[in-house]
């Protein structure tokens, strides 16, 4: 007899449109910067998205969480957006070239790996390193000829808040595992932007001195920014996390960078090269071996 499988329909579609959401993010982030300081700009990007996912708890009469699952989700939400975003931003708003930001970034789902194997006790399988480390290469391989247009914005503190943030987003997937995915997600999130709003105004008012162009493309940004990527892309990251292998999970991060290519490609004439196109097809057989599920067979025998 076949099994069927659990997942439904919309939950398969999960992943694909997590990814093309996600890539968006570089995008929008090319409209902003020129407009508003890193830090600023993420200040209120967050507030605006609590601010709505407030609205939503009120509408939806979504559940309250505990004070220690209000603690936990403040510190992911640090980590998660504030830090990752936050290093992310503040590189290329330094010069860093957005490939080598991604390029780093393309390490995450290595180390999410490795922190899932120790932390979460998660069974990582020789098929998932190989998909894991092929991925990696697909991802090199993708932004292997924007990396000849490196200039002076590869500094060892561009270099190293590209780090912090690859590293933010590591930890805070794997404490989203496995102190976050219990409560309701939606308030979860919402706490989550509170205490990602609070680290970046910190910085801002530190770091920055909060002139802002208002103009169409910031407006735009922040729009797309807010709505698509801070409540759309992020519930399906919630989602996935709470429903699935971290391991996995972290490799869709591997696609991002060639779905980038293909929107930057559409949008603003970017070239793709026969060598990316090669890239993609490796990093998207990558996630294909890391997130692959025992055969039907192997799973009707048991």
């Amino acid at each position: 007899m076949p099994v069927v499988s659990s997942m439904t329909s919309p939950k398969r579609l999960i992943p694909a449109t997590f990814v093309l959401l996600w890539a968006t993010g570089f995008i929008g982030a090319r409209y902003a910067m020129p407009w508003a300081e890193p830090f600023t700009f993420l200040a209120v990007r967050f507030v605006l998205a609590f601010v709505i996912l407030g609205g939503i708890i009120l509408a939806i009469g979504a559940k309250r969480l505990g004070p220690r699952a209000v603690f936990h989700a403040v510190l992911i939400g640090m980590m998660l957006h504030g830090v990752y975003l936050g290093g992310v931003f503040w590189a290329i708003h330094q010069g860093l070239p957005a490939g080598m930001s991604a390029l780093i970034a393309g390490l995450q789902p290595l180390v999410t790996a490795v922190l899932a194997g120790k932390l979460l006790g998660e069974q990582i399988r020789p098929r998932h390193w190989i998909g894991l480390a092929v991925g990696f290469v697909g991802v090199v391989t993708v932004l292997w000829p924007k990396l000849g247009a490196i200039g002076g914005g590869v500094t060892w503190q561009t270099l190293t808040a590209s780090l912090i943030a690859m590293a933010g987003i590591s930890a805070g997937t794997i404490w989203q595992k496995r102190a976050g995915s219990t409560g309701d997600l939606v308030t979860g999130t919402f706490w989550q932007y509170v205490g990602a709003a609070i680290l970046m105004t910190i910085a801002s008012f530190a770091f920055e001195t909060r002139q802002t162009t208002i103009n169409g493309e910031l407006i735009f940004a922040m729009a797309w920014l807010v709505l698509v990527l801070s409540i759309g892309a992020i519930f399906l990251l919630m989602v996935m996390i709470r429903d699935g292998e971290m391991s996995k999970v972290a490799s869709l991060f591997y696609l991002v960078p060639a779905v980038t290519a293909v929107i930057a490609w559409l949008l603003f004439g970017e070239q793709l090269s026969t060598i990316q196109l090669v890239g993609m097809a490796i990093a998207t057989l990558g996630v294909g071996l890391a997130t692959a599920q025992p055969g039907t067979r192997a799973r009707a025998s048991r």
